[in-house]
């Protein structure tokens, strides 16, 4: 069995544009988040896939597989569906191109929950971490996830779910970190979104609004950073060691 990582790095960020080259140490971003998801030896290979020849010409410089695609696709997801076309693999682990300090454990156990799967109608695997402060419980921007008692994912929102109507609950906050089956990928590029995924804005939602099931994977605290802002890149410059 094929496992590859793929590494959606896009130019046109709206908050932060072109920081998949932003400067850690001497390296762009990218090649960073490139070398945590090679420690991840469950992966048999790791590709940035990009719209952008500028990011494209540094992954040669660097010695980095890269592959292009589309600069019109809506989710890291649809990247990875036209990266069907070139790389053929049996699982499709996607790792979010701005977290230079992902931990590599988180990547191996939701890679690991998808190849060892059995359940034909599960089509990807999804990290999560619960909830410790209120306060992200309620931030719109952390995704919330609710599980069936098998470890499905039950239903995602913006909004806290499950809510304590009659007692306490454990929020979870969904990750962006996906592994899926081919056949999972082909499924998600064939089928519309559904209106709850139109109206909450997750991806992950496609499989469950059109009948398959997202297997949910408790990952380890580590404290990674999603660089959204130049504020964020400098913490992230702080904390790694070049």
């Amino acid at each position: 069995m094929k496992v590859v990582g793929i590494i959606p790095c896009r130019h046109g960020a709206s908050r932060f544009p072109g920081k998949s080259l932003a400067d850690i140490h001497g390296k762009p971003m990218m090649w960073h988040v490139h070398r945590q998801a090679s420690k991840v030896g469950i992966l048999d290979e790791t590709w940035i896939a990009t719209d952008d020849p500028g990011i494209k010409e540094a992954c040669q410089r660097l010695e980095l597989p890269v592959v292009m695609t589309r600069d019109d696709h809506p989710t890291g997801t649809d990247r990875l569906v036209e990266c069907m076309d070139s790389i053929d693999a049996e699982i499709y682990v996607n790792v979010q191109g701005d977290e230079p300090m992902i931990d590599p454990l988180a990547i191996e156990l939701v890679t690991k929950a998808m190849v060892e799967n059995q359940n034909d109608n599960v089509m990807a695997s999804n990290g999560y971490q619960k909830i410790s402060h209120p306060s992200e419980a309620v931030d719109v921007n952390a995704v919330k996830v609710s599980l069936t008692i098998g470890e499905l994912a039950l239903a995602y929102s913006r909004l806290p779910i499950p809510f304590p109507k009659s007692g306490s609950v454990t929020h979870r906050r969904q990750l962006g970190l996906y592994a899926f089956r081919k056949e999972g990928l082909k499924i998600f590029g064939s089928h519309q979104p559904g209106p709850v995924e139109l109206a909450e804005g997750v991806e992950m939602l496609r499989f469950i609004e059109h009948g398959y099931d997202v297997a949910m994977v408790s990952t380890p605290a580590d404290g990674a950073i999603s660089v959204d802002t130049p504020e964020d890149l400098e913490r992230v410059r702080q904390l790694i060691i070049p």
